[in-house]
């Protein structure tokens, strides 16, 4: 079956009835030519983007395909994508089985694609693989390595109940709320209970919009801007509330602490911004240690972590000293990591993601 799209020709072949994330293979492939292709992008003249609804596979292949005229996609013997000659046979032939690899630049990791036949028999490993391969490589640690398979689980459950992602970015954004007016009453455990599962469905919503394909530009717009503006409400909040605890902080303490965390999630934010604008790319992706350091620096999670053991330790006000601390310090290896990369473009030398070498 071959349709005209706005791209240009598209030829659909297979089934498609079983369903994953509660949709049929044939609806997820047609999501994915909606949303996932980038305005501007075309079929080449003289080819057809071949289509296996038979398979499930990455975003990142559609993308491939597109980027990539003559090129063959295959799991095997079976095609799976290609945008191929409409006349004679494809330049290159890759069977995903073997590949090395490809750089996904919006999920900053090298990744082997996953094409797996669609059967009741496979929907779980599907489910799963478009999940975690749903994943950025260079995140915070509590997200890389903490909740992924509880958020997961979230994940398949939205997905059964038929929510869409920003009902779950609501739900968080709540909760979100929640945790501020529990951090101002210094009833910091229930505040950290509710903000971990705000943490969580932060993850769960955009999983969801990513394995559904049902992102949106207001969706992302709702729960990144939630993202960007909460955390200095959070740990302003967790200052006011130590009043709560018997641990008020002198005002001129509390005041010269805000202003270190804010200013320096603020200035953060923005050598991040001035990176991404002159290199290209995101910060994180640049050098084996810029993507260590996107584990630990001085964002919501991590500083979430310390604040929480120095609830176990009995002393919040110390763990707020620690914040800003960690604040200052996070915010001098960005601004040297700013100043590594005018030097590398004074040189000459090429700004390329770590990611991107083989390995």
């Amino acid at each position: 079956m071959t349709n005209d799209l706005d791209i240009g020709p598209v030829a659909f072949s297979g089934e498609g009835t079983e369903r994953i994330w509660g949709m049929t293979a044939a609806e997820r492939a047609r999501r994915m030519l909606v949303r996932d292709v980038p305005a501007g992008v075309a079929i080449a003249p003289g080819h057809r983007l071949h289509i296996n609804q038979d398979y499930a596979f990455d975003p990142l292949l559609l993308r491939l395909a597109l980027r990539r005229p003559g090129v063959a996609f295959h799991d095997g013997e079976a095609l799976v994508i290609g945008q191929l000659p409409e006349d004679g046979e494809p330049a290159e032939r890759i069977d995903l089985r073997t590949s090395p690899g490809f750089y996904n630049e919006k999920l900053r990791k090298t990744e082997r694609p996953f094409a797996i036949r669609v059967s009741p028999q496979t929907r779980a490993q599907i489910e799963r693989a478009s999940y975690f391969g749903a994943y950025k490589g260079v995140t915070d640690l509590l997200t890389k390595y903490l909740w992924p398979e509880l958020a997961f689980h979230l994940t398949r459950l939205a997905a059964a109940l038929r929510m869409t992602p920003n009902m779950v970015t609501g739900i968080g954004a709540t909760l979100c709320v929640l945790a501020t007016i529990l951090f101002y009453r210094g009833e910091y455990w229930q505040g950290m209970a509710a903000g971990f599962v705000f943490m969580v469905l932060d993850t769960v919503d955009g999983k969801l919009a990513r394995c559904t394909i049902t992102s949106s530009k207001w969706g992302n717009v709702f729960d990144h801007g939630i993202d960007l503006v909460h955390p200095p409400f959070w740990w302003a909040a967790w200052g006011l509330g130590l009043a709560h605890v018997g641990l008020a902080l002198p005002v001129a303490t509390f005041a010269a602490l805000m202003v270190a965390i804010v200013a320096g999630y603020v200035l953060q934010r923005l050598c991040e911004g001035v990176f991404l604008k002159y290199a290209g790319m995101d910060m994180h992706v640049w050098r084996r240690f810029d993507s260590w350091f996107r584990l630990i620096t001085a964002r919501r999670n991590p500083n979430m972590a310390i604040l929480f053991v120095s609830l176990i330790a009995g002393r919040p006000d110390i763990g707020l000293i620690a914040v800003a601390w960690w604040t200052i310090l996070s915010l001098l290896v960005h601004m040297g990591q700013v100043a590594q990369l005018v030097q590398a473009r004074k040189a000459g030398r090429p700004i390329t993601s770590w990611l991107e070498q083989p390995r």
